[in-house]
């Protein structure tokens, strides 16, 4: 069984307390539901409400697992790309850290509901930056997250008009702790 993890998370610029505080009790309901699929899993003798769970524990799964990656990037505060591999990485593929960040934010503001994600590809030692709809359609294979933005409505509702996403992305990125992000390389 799964158990929900503890972030902690300082005050951030531009994303309150309270948005923080509702969106780790979705992500807290993810680990629930994943817990109870596996249960319902193991009791159900219905084939067809089996397949019906084990489609919806994709889903529930990556809500879960995108949650843990997008809370750990705010732990310890705002914190610069230390020098390293993956400021090295970016440097060579987008030409500067700035590059990278504008294409990340153009990544996010697909409409619809989902992540925009960056992935190491470990094969190719390259960055893959992609679009991610709801929790897990379009998340790639043989590739590790290294950073997770949520684009979801409930992570700017409290604070940002939808027309206003742009300040919540200006705000994720003002508070990334980018030395987590860096030691996902």
């Amino acid at each position: 069984m799964y158990e929900a993890k503890d972030f902690t998370i300082p005050s951030l610029e531009g994303i309150s307390q309270e948005s923080i505080d509702l969106h780790l009790g979705l992500y807290a309901g993810y680990v629930k539901h994943v817990n109870h699929i596996h249960t319902q899993l193991q009791t159900t003798a219905d084939s067809y409400a089996k397949a019906e769970l084990q489609r919806r524990l994709g889903f529930e799964f990556g809500g879960m697992k995108n949650h843990e990656y997008y809370f750990a990037q705010f732990e310890g505060g705002a914190h610069t790309l230390p020098e390293g591999t993956l400021k090295e990485m970016i440097t060579k593929q987008f030409s500067s850290v700035d590059a990278f960040v504008e294409h990340m934010k153009n990544i996010a503001n697909t409409r619809g509901v989902g992540w925009a994600m960056c992935y190491i590809d470990r094969t190719q030692n390259t960055l893959v930056c992609t679009w991610v709809d709801e929790q897990h359609i379009g998340q790639l294979a043989d590739v590790d997250i290294v950073l997770a933005l949520d684009m979801w409505e409930h992570s700017y509702m409290r604070d940002y008009l939808p027309s206003e996403k742009g300040s919540y992305i200006d705000a994720f990125f003002k508070n990334l702790n980018w030395e987590v992000v860096a030691a996902r390389v």
